[in-house]
């Protein structure tokens, strides 16, 4: 279901992880065109080797099956108008940007009749992001399957039925990765302050949260509930670390604060 013509605007970590993605799937490279006015090095690099158009000169893209945007959000009110005439009736409209609403789009890019406004997260770089997306009543559902099929080059894809649940997708999994980071960080400092080596503490912490996560992909079927109690046993270790994580004011509460600010400042960015 990868489109037949696809425009992809910016090429930054994302824009470049989803390129890639698609190439591997088997996207026919004349098909794509990249717009980018500063192309990394390696940007550059794979276009050249795979054939794919970068930057062609100004009216020589026409409108495509998929507009795919992934320039700064910051930056598309100054990039919509050289993007408005690659968007018409017929192409579908991919939105990576944050805090840009559908209707922010409809109106920079007026011709677009379809939209599809997605929250991807970093791990989408090597494959296994996850990616929540909403679309306008105006997609079809073709439409739907050829977004569905961009955005699942990168991992998951999690479809909402209202768009305004994006903002609890960006609190959770657009800014997850940075709170498992974190959770590295407190680990290891924790290790050290207890006496290890600051390389042992960090090693063993960062290799700890790899680990699980990869258990964790492995294991679909299980709860993570369920894993958490297959590795605490009664009266143990673990159980007297989960007795302060799991207190009233522990890891619980604090992320739901945590969410809950990450959430409020989304709708606050998306106006």
């Amino acid at each position: 279901m990868l489109p037949a013509s696809l425009v992809l605007a910016g090429a930054g970590k994302m824009g470049g992880a989803m390129l890639q993605g698609w190439l591997a799937r088997g996207l026919d490279p004349k098909a794509a065109v990249v717009i980018d006015p500063h192309p990394s090095a390696e940007l550059t690099a794979l276009c050249a080797a795979r054939g794919v158009a970068l930057n062609p000169p100004t009216g020589a893209a026409r409108a495509p099956q998929a507009l795919v945007l992934a320039v700064k959000p910051q930056s598309f009110a100054e990039a919509a108008p050289a993007l408005e005439p690659l968007a018409g009736p017929d192409t579908l409209v991919v939105s990576i940007l944050a805090g840009k609403t559908i209707a922010d789009l409809a109106a920079r890019l007026p011709r677009a009749k379809a939209f599809a406004r997605a929250m991807p997260n970093t791990p989408a770089a090597v494959g296994r992001g996850v990616t929540g997306v909403a679309a306008s009543p105006g997609a079809s559902a073709a439409q739907k399957a050829v977004a569905d099929s961009l955005l699942s080059a990168i991992g998951a894809v999690v479809w909402l039925e209202d768009e305004k649940l994006i903002d609890a997708v960006t609190a959770v999994s657009g800014s997850g990765p940075a709170y498992v980071f974190h959770l590295a960080e407190c680990m290891a400092a924790a290790g050290e302050a207890l006496g290890l080596p600051k390389d042992v503490a960090a090693k063993l912490a960062r290799a700890t949260v790899e680990g699980s996560g990869e258990l964790m992909a492995r294991s679909p079927e299980i709860d993570p509930a369920q894993l958490r109690r297959n590795v605490t046993s009664p009266g143990g270790t673990t159980a007297a670390a989960l007795d302060v994580l799991m207190a009233e004011d522990g890891l619980e509460t604090l992320m739901a604060r945590a969410l809950a600010a990450a959430h409020r400042r989304a709708g606050e960015l998306a106006g």
